[in-house]
C-alpha cells in the first residue's frame, strides 16, 4: 500500500462489481449510494427508523418456533442495555450462544430487525441461542457507551447463563459492519478485563478504523454504498471531541490496537468492492502477526452489506454458507 493517501486516490479504478450485485445496485439508484453527512443525520436516521421498525415479540416468535424475551442488564453508568434473546422453541439443554451486534454506522439500527435473519440462517440449522444487543446510538450515545453497554449484556448473559439455557464456555461475539467494529472491540475489551472468554469473533465487514485514510476508503468515494464521507460522520458522531486523537484507545476503534493476541479465532468478511476492505483485510493480518487465528475472506466484486441488498445473489449465498460453515467448526470444538 502506497505510504501517502490522500483526494488523488479517488481517480484511480475501483474493482469491478460482481454482474449480480451491481444490476442489484443500478436498480436501487443514487439513492443507495447517498452519504450520510452531519447536517442531514436527524434526518436518516428518522429514515432508517422507518425503514427498520423493531419487530414485536410475538412477530419473532413466528408462530411459536422460537422462544424470545426482552431482557435488561444494567451498566456501568447505571443505566441499562436492552437485550433480545431467542432460541429455537423445544431444543434442551445449554445451547452454544451468538452474541450480536447490529450494524448501521453507530448511529443507525436495532436489535430486533436482525433477529429473523439470525433465527433464520443460523439459530435454526445449528442449533444455537441468539442475543441481539440494544446498544445506545451516537451521536446522543458517544463512546465509550455503546461498547460499554456491549460489554455488560456480555457478562450479564455469561453470569445467567444458567438460567438462558445457553453454554458460558460456547460464546460466539459477532455483528456486521459497526457491529463488526462492536464485536472486535468486545473481544479485545473481555480480553484485557478478565471478562468472559468467547470462543471465536464473526467480523462482517467490520468497521474497524477512525482514521479513514485506507487506499480503499478513497477508491470507492461515490461508489460503494457507504463510502468515506458517511464513514467520516459516524466516527465523528461516535467519537465527540476525541475525533482525530492520536491515542484513542483501540476498544473505540479497534484497528488502533497493538497487541491483538490471545483472541478468540476471528472469520474476517469484507468485498474487494467497498471502503473497508484494507482496514479488515489488516485487521486480519494483524491477528495473525500476533500469532493468532483468522478466517479471512473477500468477496470478489462485493460492495458494502451486499448480502442484505441483494440476498438472492450466488455471491450473497457463498457469503451465507462460509459464515455458517466457520460457526459450525467453531462451535464444534
Amino acid at each position: 500500500m502506497p505510504p501517502e493517501h490522500g483526494p488523488a486516490s479517488t481517480a484511480r479504478p475501483a474493482p469491478p462489481f460482481d454482474p449480480e450485485l451491481r444490476t442489484v445496485l443500478a436498480a436501487m439508484g443514487e439513492e443507495a449510494k447517498e452519504p450520510v453527512t452531519l447536517d442531514g443525520l436527524a434526518a436518516r436516521q428518522n429514515r432508517d427508523a422507518v425503514a427498520r421498525p423493531r419487530p414485536t415479540i410475538r412477530e419473532l416468535q413466528a408462530d411459536d418456533r422460537f422462544e424470545v424475551e426482552e431482557l435488561r442488564a444494567p451498566v456501568r453508568d447505571g443505566s441499562e442495555v436492552r437485550l433480545v434473546s431467542a432460541r429455537p422453541a423445544g431444543i434442551a439443554g445449554p445451547l452454544p450462544l451468538l452474541y450480536y451486534m447490529h450494524g448501521g454506522g453507530m448511529i443507525m439500527g436495532n436489535a430486533g430487525s436482525v433477529v429473523p435473519r439470525l433465527l433464520r440462517e443460523w439459530a435454526l440449522p445449528l442449533q444455537l441461542a441468539v442475543i441481539s444487543v440494544e446498544y445506545r446510538l451516537a451521536p446522543q450515545a458517544q463512546y465509550p457507551i455503546p461498547v460499554e453497554d456491549c460489554y455488560a449484556g456480555l457478562v450479564w448473559a455469561a453470569d445467567h447463563a444458567a438460567r438462558l439455557g445457553v453454554d458460558a464456555d460456547r460464546i460466539i461475539v459477532g455483528g456486521k459492519s459497526a457491529g463488526g467494529g462492536l464485536a472486535a472491540a468486545l473481544a479485545l475489551l473481555t480480553r484485557d478485563r478478565g471478562g468472559p472468554v468467547p470462543i471465536g469473533q464473526l467480523l462482517l465487514s467490520p468497521m474497524l478504523d477512525d482514521r479513514n485514510n485506507t487506499f480503499s476508503s478513497y477508491q470507492m468515494v461515490g461508489r460503494d454504498t457507504w463510502d468515506r464521507t458517511s464513514n467520516a460522520t459516524a466516527w465523528q458522531a461516535l467519537l465527540g471531541d476525541l475525533y482525530g486523537a492520536a491515542d484513542l484507545p483501540p476498544y473505540a476503534a479497534p484497528a488502533r490496537a497493538t497487541d491483538l493476541s490471545e483472541l478468540p479465532p476471528a472469520y474476517v468478511e469484507v468485498g474487494s468492492a467497498e471502503s473497508f476492505r484494507d482496514e479488515a483485510v489488516a485487521y486480519a493480518n494483524a491477528i495473525w502477526q500476533a500469532g493468532g487465528e483468522a478466517e479471512l475472506h473477500v468477496w470478489p466484486g462485493a460492495f458494502h452489506g451486499f448480502d442484505t441488498l441483494a440476498p438472492q445473489a450466488v455471491l450473497s449465498q457463498d457469503a451465507r454458507d462460509a459464515r455458517s460453515r466457520w460457526l459450525r467448526r467453531i462451535i464444534g470444538r
